[in-house]
């Protein structure tokens, strides 16, 4: 019987269960982490880090993105780095201005909350739902679930409304509210994008919807994983075979 599952692996299932069977059941794991994710992991601790009220150096983002890079099993040139590594230094002076702007005058309630918390439904006790959450900010009496992101140059509209993506908050949202015996009706959600290649605006904080519909169907979805998982059913997603990585390996084929 499993312990738990996560919304990154919900997210791998949904886009295809035979991929996530490779990864989660098997144990395979091709991809190790590149620059984006490197920047992405430097970015966020230096998020968490300035919301904590503390200052976050050049110096010490560069540290923090060098060790990230030196994790990688591939090579990443000279100037490729350095690009990211302005973008990054870029970024930063933006963070606290965006979310005070954003937030007006508010309280940090908690950063890299762990949230591990069981299923139920329908009177069933399935496995745990694990998952950490980036930022959560308390403003008149209201909880605000935020998920930092670092991307290009933005979401459009369609992204920021792709439901698999919302779901990851609404998911948060649910189990948040189960931990802390708080009514979901106190709680919003935000996604907050760092944007590297973006000259006019580094920085954007948005709310994502995560009503009563959209947590039930989110719900809904991990419990049908769940259930499929759990059953060893595992077809072949072929529309997702282009953003795979196993695909065309000795895994899949």
């Amino acid at each position: 019987m499993r312990k738990h599952i996560s919304y990154s692996e919900l997210s791998k299932w949904h886009s295809c269960p035979y991929q996530h069977k490779i990864a989660y059941v098997d144990g395979n794991k091709l991809f190790k982490g590149n620059i984006y994710t490197a920047f992405g992991t430097a970015i966020h601790k230096a998020c968490e880090t300035l919301v904590l009220g503390d200052e976050v150096e050049e110096e010490s983002f560069r540290d923090e993105f060098l060790k990230e890079l030196s994790l990688l099993n591939e090579s990443v040139q000279d100037e490729e780095r350095n690009i990211f590594l302005k973008q990054g230094i870029e970024i930063i002076p933006n963070i606290m201005p965006a979310v005070k702007e954003y937030f007006g005058e508010h309280e940090v309630y908690s950063t890299e909350e762990e949230i591990y918390e069981k299923i139920v439904y329908n009177n069933l006790d399935l496995c745990n739902f694990k998952g950490y959450i980036d930022l959560v900010v308390k403003k008149d009496d209201k909880y605000h679930i935020v998920d930092w992101k670092s991307c290009s140059w933005g979401w459009d509209s369609r992204k920021k409304n792709e439901k698999i993506i919302t779901y990851q908050l609404a998911l948060y949202k649910h189990f948040f509210s189960i931990k802390h015996n708080i009514d979901a009706k106190d709680i919003e959600t935000h996604f907050a994008l760092l944007k590297r290649t973006n000259k006019k605006q580094k920085v954007e904080i948005f709310r994502v919807s995560t009503g009563e519909r959209r947590v039930s169907n989110a719900l809904k979805l991990l419990v049908k994983a769940i259930g499929f998982i759990d059953k060893k059913k595992f077809y072949k997603n072929r529309l997702s075979c282009g953003r795979c990585e196993f695909y065309k390996t000795v895994y899949c084929t």
